[in-house]
């Protein structure tokens, strides 16, 4: 009797400790695959022309004395020669009156998401824009700002139950913003019409997608919804004014580097250097899902009326960080007047026409770096990165790109003065030419190279 219930505990308990040691290796195994299943990467599928595209904000009221759509088509051709693809066009749209800074008041205070400014012409004018434009082979994307009207806005009496409010029941500014009043998402209705709104331009004026101001103060699930619904219209882009990672799993192709330009800006000042770069990579190869893509830029609407044009922030570095922009995984943006060297603060609420010079240095630098980066899949936005060890990897920020067969080496001096630094054998020896300047360049094993102050090669074997 005991032998027998001795003889079924101990078979009780080796069937206890190979249960339990199958629920841990299946519940390891369950833990792998899920790691692999539920890699951080983004869902969207990007439209074929993004690839190796540039992007070109468009600020209409100060592009011509008219600040037409008209006037600006007018530059379409020479925008289309230095190799411009996608067109962001600044908000178009009727501006409130009431609250409003300046005398023509802020673009994004929006008085009526289904109009046009007339400061800009008609709907129709709008259209054969968008029209001419495609014919000639540009993108065009609005401007959008979902997370706020214009103070004016028809919707604060239509509906007034989708604003936020204080504790009196009145409406609120985000910010300081006093001209806008915030919307609240929490209403089911707001989510509904904003959708809506933003079909109806790719519908009625066969738009190519949207930039989306600050993005990151409106619900991820509610792009995530707009852009399913678009994209039954047609592929879109969407861009967000954001550095949040989650939006650009599954509603935005493309976001914006916000600090990696703060990081350019302060390389600039001395507060800053080259290896601080790495660093960034590193902790965004962490942070931010593959496949989604980021935007550079030197200059933009809001830096260059509020915080100051590249080359007050830049100075004389302000070539070496756009090759830099137009080299790293992902899209440049060229801001209105940027090509002809634009070197003073835009008004935001006023009449300030960008002044456009016979000069020809920075329309040539700029076609210069488009046609580079069209002509090397290794630039395109999915191209590999690799940094390459220097012997002073604080002045010399220096990186292999590679995709398929094409490879290309880049060298930045960010620095004031000339440095004359050694590269490690990580970079292949052998006969180059600078795709910048045409020029020959050999690489020795170990090899040195000079470059001057805040100068960059762009090289190409030619083997």
């Amino acid at each position: 009797m005991n032998k027998t219930v001795l003889f079924s505990n101990n078979h009780l308990l080796i069937a206890v400790v190979l249960l339990f040691g199958v629920m841990i290796f299946f519940s390891c195994k369950n833990r792998s695959e899920n790691k692999e299943e539920t890699v951080y990467k983004s869902n969207v599928k990007h439209p074929e022309w993004v690839k190796d595209a540039n992007i070109y904000e468009v600020n209409i009221r100060q592009y011509t004395p008219e600040g037409t759509f008209a006037a600006f088509e007018e530059h379409l051709p020479r925008l289309k020669e230095m190799g411009v693809d996608i067109l962001w066009l600044m908000p178009i749209f009727p501006i409130s009156e009431e609250q409003r800074k300046g005398t023509l008041g802020s673009y994004y205070a929006v008085q009526d998401y289904k109009n046009i400014n007339p400061e800009h012409g008609t709907l129709d004018e709008f259209k054969h824009f968008v029209k001419k434009a495609h014919e000639m082979g540009f993108k065009v994307i609005l401007d959008w700002v979902a997370n706020h009207t214009g103070a004016g806005n028809t919707l604060t009496i239509e509906h007034p139950e989708w604003y936020k409010k204080d504790s009196l029941g009145k409406f609120i500014s985000p910010y300081d913003w006093t001209d806008v009043l915030q919307l609240d998402y929490d209403q089911p209705g707001l989510r509904e019409y904003m959708i809506g709104a933003l079909k109806f331009w790719v519908e009625e004026a066969d738009v190519d997608g949207y930039r989306c101001d600050v993005a990151f103060m409106v619900p991820t699930d509610f792009w995530d919804e707009a852009r399913k619904q678009l994209d039954q219209i047609k592929p879109v882009f969407m861009l967000a004014e954001a550095e949040k990672p989650e939006l650009v799993v599954n509603a935005f192709d493309m976001d914006y580097t916000w600090e990696f330009h703060h990081i350019m800006n302060e390389i600039a000042k001395g507060n800053n250097n080259a290896s601080d770069i790495d660093k960034y990579f590193i902790k965004v190869d962490t942070t931010y899902p593959k496949g989604g893509i980021r935007m550079y830029f030197t200059s933009n609407h809001d830096e260059n009326s509020w915080n100051g044009t590249v080359f007050e922030r830049m100075g004389d570095g302000a070539k070496a960080f756009a090759v830099l922009s137009f080299t790293l995984p992902g899209m440049p943006l060229i801001y209105s007047g940027q090509e002809t060297g634009l070197d003073y603060r835009l008004e935001f609420f006023e009449k300030d026409t960008i002044q456009w010079e016979e000069s020809s240095e920075f329309h040539d630098f700029y076609k210069t770096l488009i046609k580079i980066k069209k002509d090397n899949p290794a630039l395109w936005y999915d191209g590999e990165l690799k940094p390459i060890n220097t012997s002073d990897p604080k002045a010399i920020y220096a990186f292999s790109r590679s995709r398929d067969h094409n490879n290309l080496l880049i060298f930045i001096n960010l620095t004031g003065s000339q440095q004359d630094f050694t590269i490690s054998d990580t970079a292949a020896p052998g006969d180059y030419v600078d795709l910048i300047t045409g020029k020959k360049q050999k690489l020795s094993k170990p090899g040195s190279i000079s470059l001057k102050p805040w100068n960059y090669l762009i090289l190409k074997n030619e083997n």
